[in-house]
């Protein structure tokens, strides 16, 4: 029995995440020319967005696909598509496997999570032909999965080593910006626009109970949660057209209630799995007390009568937005240290969708805070509406750079608010008439030549 349970154990080996070069950083006047390209938006567009990005939480280092900083975000094409995701896979799994010694041929499970962009042959099919991986491979293409994208895969190779004894699998996690930019004018479509970013990872996982010893992790558990059957989680967070035909992903309001909803479903699960038995003897004696028993179910009740921090050590926050980091560090009662990783993930890298927690685990690696035997609390949302998690054991003591080489040193910044609104606040100056200015002045203003057609919009 101990045989059985420890071949179907799920240990990391190594993960590489995507870093792009400087040419693809998204820097405040690249942003600027990107918006002020798209020919849908006015002042009022242009005032929301500068007022949504100066508080977004994101720096000026994060990257953008290359369709979009060539100016071709209104027109792209799949050849744009196709490039953009290759070099993400590629050059993660090129690094991966120099990095593990582990030969292609070697790989027997292979899953891919790219949401919005689904072509044929598969993007697993790109991979298996790229390095010409073995016919028996068990290729797996996820598509439309969300941020939470990365879990689902993560759960799904830990079912699948159930079945199959002493294998490899790589798990490869990102998203196909340039071909679903937004080019319309919904604030509540813009708002992908100005949090999602290029980035992804390549994860390599085993079962081999020889290869623990080489491992970083060890996975504890993982639980998924889908409230897919509740109409307004299952629209919060969903691609869809706008009114005038340009399609584009929708944020809507209900998506802090979704996500609560299915955090706490998730947690009523997976907690009893990792905190200790005095712990949770202590909070059903909490909740029995409880005089108020519908609030004993929110997410601050739990965490007010359950210390998480006795079985866990560090929280992997996904780094969806500033509002989703603090709303889930307020409600479990998360100091600043532990949401420190996920801030900075989203000032240096933004949301990099299902790639986003690995650039997260890298910065606390970088930051050389796991040691062997800490417990990590991978915690994801995603459309759906789903809320996926897991807990990972480090198996050794970690402080690889890996993607944070370059930057680590600047890291953690005391202050995340960008230089959008000190540059572009004169957008908000209601002593400046519009219909008074020249295309000279705004050229000087902004730092850069423009269509006159832009100059139009503005006014009108």
């Amino acid at each position: 029995m101990y045989l059985q349970i420890r071949d179907q154990c799920c240990y990391m080996l190594a993960y590489e995440c995507y870093k792009p070069g400087k040419d693809r950083m998204l820097g405040t006047d690249t942003c600027a020319k990107v918006l002020m390209r798209n020919k849908n938006l006015g002042l009022p567009e242009f005032k929301f967005l500068l007022r949504t990005m100066a508080n977004s939480g994101i720096g000026e280092e994060t990257y953008g696909p290359e369709n979009v900083i060539a100016g071709r975000e209104a027109f792209p094409n799949l050849v744009d598509a196709l490039s953009e995701v290759d070099d993400i896979m590629f050059n993660t799994l090129d690094k991966l496997f120099a990095r593990t010694g582990v030969s292609p041929s070697e790989i027997d499970i292979l899953i891919v999570n790219v949401s919005l962009f689904s072509p044929a042959p598969s993007l697993t099919a790109r991979i298996i032909n790229r390095y010409k991986m073995r016919d028996n491979i068990k290729a797996v293409n996820l598509a439309g999965e969300g941020c939470s994208a990365s879990m689902v895969a993560i759960d799904l190779v830990q079912q699948m080593f159930k079945t199959y004894k002493n294998a490899y699998a790589i798990v490869v996690s990102t998203e196909s910006m340039g071909p679903n930019w937004y080019n319309g004018q919904e604030k509540s479509m813009m708002l992908s626009n100005l949090l999602f970013r290029s980035g992804g990872c390549s994860t390599l996982l085993t079962n081999k109970a020889a290869l623990r010893h080489q491992a970083l992790m060890k996975l504890n558990c993982s639980v998924r949660t889908h409230i897919g059957s509740d109409d307004e989680a299952y629209g919060c967070c969903i691609q869809l057209e706008d009114k005038r035909g340009y399609p584009g992903f929708l944020l809507t309001r209900k998506l802090p209630m979704s996500g609560a909803k299915a955090f706490i479903l998730n947690l009523k699960v997976l907690l009893p799995k990792v905190l200790p038995l005095r712990e949770l003897l202590r909070s059903a004696i909490k909740a029995s007390l409880s005089k108020n028993k519908t609030k004993s179910s929110t997410l601050e009740a739990i965490a007010a009568r359950m210390n998480l921090k006795s079985g866990i050590e560090h929280f992997c926050i996904h780094p969806g937005g500033k509002a989703v980091i603090d709303e889930i560090g307020k409600s479990l009662r998360l100091s600043e240290y532990d949401t420190e990783p996920s801030r900075m993930t989203l000032h240096r890298f933004g949301n990099t969708s299902s790639g986003g927690l690995w650039y997260t685990l890298g910065y606390m690696e970088a930051k050389k805070r796991l040691k062997k035997g800490d417990r990590i609390f991978m915690i994801s949302l995603g459309a759906g509406f789903m809320c996926n998690n897991c807990v990972w054991e480090v198996t050794r003591d970690l402080e690889d750079p890996n993607v944070w080489k370059d930057s680590l040193e600047n890291y953690p910044v005391t202050s995340t608010v960008n230089p959008f609104m000190d540059k572009y606040n004169w957008i908000n100056d209601e002593s400046i008439d519009i219909n008074s200015i020249n295309q000279e002045w705004l050229e000087n203003k902004l730092g850069f030549q423009f269509d006159p057609e832009i100059l139009e919009r503005i006014r009108s």
